[in-house]
């Protein structure tokens, strides 16, 4: 059953720490992982947009899929706490919350994706251009993570293979998954841009989950 507003304004001013946005993201991940606690990663306070920061994310969370990947979801896309003027929207802000999943066995190994996170979302703030399934995020030609020596240099994005969109007080919320591809791929997604659907269908036959693997050199186009 759907929360009225007064039920809503009377939650919220009687639980000062409730985060329903924030909930909600948890509960699906805990859906989808249960009883497998994340590693979280905060940003800091002062480095957030609404103090004077660059940082428009509140946090990361990396959940061990347990097959062999890591699961990244972002806090920061949607409306996380208590706003008044946000219940019952259509969209809970930008309407989603980024992902990616990482080929790698810890999530420490994966912190170099919270930065390129933070990346996407500033963007978006700072342009006012979202991402949805379909988009290319060219990079500036060598690897994603900077310093290794990777053929990934760009980003795909699609709707996430496993998380399912969430319907909030605050509206829809879906998760957009990031998938790293090659440059000889994305410049044949730019000659053709039917190229973008070949390339999901071929990567799906051997990656359901389009697991993005940071060694991988075999290519889909």
């Amino acid at each position: 059953m759907k929360m009225t507003r007064e039920e809503y304004i009377a939650r919220m001013n009687s639980e000062d720490d409730w985060a329903p946005g924030w909930d909600a993201i948890e509960e699906e991940f805990n859906r989808l992982y249960p009883g497998r606690e994340p590693s979280h990663y905060g940003t800091e306070i002062h480095a957030r947009a609404m103090f004077g920061g660059d940082n428009y994310l509140d946090g990361y969370s990396i959940y061990d899929s347990g097959k062999g990947y890591q699961h990244i979801v972002t806090f920061g896309m949607s409306e996380l706490y208590t706003d008044e003027d946000a219940f019952g929207g259509e969209y809970s802000r930008w309407g989603y919350e980024m992902t990616i999943k990482l080929k790698e066995g810890r999530a420490e190994d994966c912190l170099w994706a919270l930065d390129m996170l933070s990346n996407l979302a500033r963007y978006t703030y700072t342009t006012e251009r979202f991402f949805e399934a379909g988009a290319c995020v060219p990079g500036n030609g060598t690897s994603l993570h900077i310093g290794t020596d990777s053929l990934i240099t760009a980003l795909i994005a699609v709707n996430d293979t496993s998380a399912q969109t969430l319907d909030t007080v605050h509206g829809k919320v879906e998760f957009i998954q990031f998938v790293g591809i090659t440059e000889t791929e994305l410049n044949k997604i730019r000659e053709d841009f039917d190229n973008l659907q070949i390339l999901i269908e071929n990567m799906k036959k051997e990656n359901p989950e389009l697991i993005t693997d940071m060694k991988r050199k075999k290519s889909y186009l």
